[in-house]
């Protein structure tokens, strides 16, 4: 019996650690300000045509993560954690394809609409099945599992970075994009062909990575499975286990909940969108050195997921959302005033922090009020804020660059926003029993888990 349980405990590392390998490869999806001002110098796009692609991606990503939840709470997670990065593979590969001959309109339609819903689906399940398999530390499981999320884009990166070709096209590309801002030739052809010698290196990178997307997260897919049926019952004494995505959606928590996470995504989801170009705006500094710093402050997103949802376990995960919103309303309203590389990337810092810890604290607060049984469609359902989020906020950023020259119109009514966000944790209560459940029933912990029961989704 005790090797039983030894081996479950080492087996549900082992399928944490490769939901968080999964994780790295949908959370390029954030590496989007890397091909932001290439992509523009290339085809002569404006910020909001750039932007049109990232935001719609994550709208998608919204609407894959319902999707991707209720499914794989009927199948289990192997074939739609499968799905959804085949998906997201998929789309940078036809975007790499065709963006060339058919425009912005492609780009759109295969990295924003399919790439999106695809990391939608996959990015809901190892959340899911990790809260199922870590009812003791959901939090730090949770937490390192979306870890993986944030830091998939710092590698990336790098990774992306390393690559002259690619280097090649970003320098000229920044080149182009400083002569537009000074004013000294906004059609200039000679700017504009050196730009377009390098498309084929940008674009290639989306191909690529399509294809390295689908062999790692497809291999990482197959230590994704749920634990056995009886460990539905380790839960936590709850009484809101068992809730259904329809009795969730009766309660006033579920909105609330969804729009905690649509707040804090809005004002992260605004720098990282357009992460380099506000940073050189606020320094005044080159392109390369920004690039090089956002690097490595980029890696904030990733410990904030952990760091939370670390903390959550131990001040409460209501309490922990609080002072994710309290800290940014002092970043975001002090940022337009900093000007140091130094100051501007700590500002950077805690605001990616406070985005990443957003995502590791939810999961908690969703299993906490909801119960693990329906783990996926209901964790799904609250990702649409994520999507909602992820129109608003780099649009929003956009609009008001193009229409000011500068991104510092778009700091204060976040900080302002925020402020009011701060009160939601403080009016939110957990919900009433569940019908489901019986008043004073509970559910014990059950400290040995043996068996598995038949017709159980893996």
């Amino acid at each position: 019996m005790q090797a039983t349980a030894s081996g479950l405990s080492n087996n549900r590392w082992t399928i944490a650690a490769g939901g968080a390998v999964f994780m790295m490869t949908l959370g390029t999806i954030y590496s989007w300000s890397l091909f932001a001002q290439p992509l523009l110098a290339c085809f002569g796009w404006s910020s909001t045509t750039v932007t049109w692609t990232f935001a719609l991606a994550i709208f998608s990503l919204g609407t894959g993560a319902v999707v991707g939840g209720r499914w794989q709470d009927k199948v289990g997670p192997r074939k739609v954690a499968l799905t959804g990065v085949l998906l997201w593979s998929l789309g940078n590969f036809l975007a790499g394809l065709g963006t060339a001959h058919f425009g912005a309109g492609w780009l759109y339609l295969t990295y924003g609409l399919i790439g999106g819903f695809g990391v939608g689906m996959g990015y809901v399940t190892p959340v899911a099945v990790v809260t199922k398999w870590f009812p003791e530390r959901r939090g730090l499981a949770g937490g390192m599992v979306v870890m993986g999320f944030g830091l998939g884009a710092v590698i990336y990166n790098f990774v992306v970075k390393s690559i002259p070709s690619f280097a090649a096209a970003a320098q000229a590309a920044a080149d182009y994009s400083a002569q537009v801002a000074a004013a000294q030739a906004t059609q200039n052809p000679a700017v504009l062909v050196l730009a377009q010698r390098h498309v084929s290196a940008v674009l290639d990178v989306f191909l690529y990575s399509g294809i390295a997307f689908a062999v790692l997260a497809g291999v990482c897919a197959a230590f994704l499975k749920n634990p056995p049926a009886e460990s539905d019952t380790i839960a936590p004494s709850s009484d809101a286990v068992a809730r259904t995505t329809r009795e969730m959606l009766r309660t006033p928590q579920f909105y609330l909940l969804w729009l905690m996470l649509f707040l804090n995504v809005t004002a992260g989801i605004l720098v990282i969108s357009n992460a380099v170009p506000m940073m050189q705006e606020l320094t005044s500094l080159t392109p390369a050195m920004v690039a090089a710093t956002y690097g490595g402050v980029a890696l904030f997103n990733a410990l904030g997921r952990f760091f939370w949802g670390a903390i959550s376990d131990r001040i409460g995960s209501v309490r922990t959302f609080a002072l994710i919103f309290g800290i940014q309303v002092v970043v975001f309203g002090l940022m337009d005033g900093i000007h140091s590389l130094f100051a501007v990337a700590a500002a950077y810092a805690i605001v990616l922090l406070c985005f990443g810890g957003g995502f590791g604290t939810m999961p908690s607060l969703i299993a906490e009020y909801f119960g693990a049984r329906h783990m996926g469609a209901n964790y799904g359902a609250i990702l649409t804020a994520w999507g909602v989020a992820g129109v608003a906020g780099p649009l929003f950023a956009a609009r008001v660059k193009d229409a000011t020259g500068s991104y510092a119109g778009a700091l204060l009514p976040v900080a302002c926003m925020l402020l009011g966000a701060v009160l939601l944790p403080m009016i939110l209560r957990k919900p009433k029993p569940s019908s489901s459940v019986p008043q004073g029933g509970q559910i014990k912990y059950l400290p040995v888990i043996v068996g598995r029961a038949a017709g159980r989704p893996d």
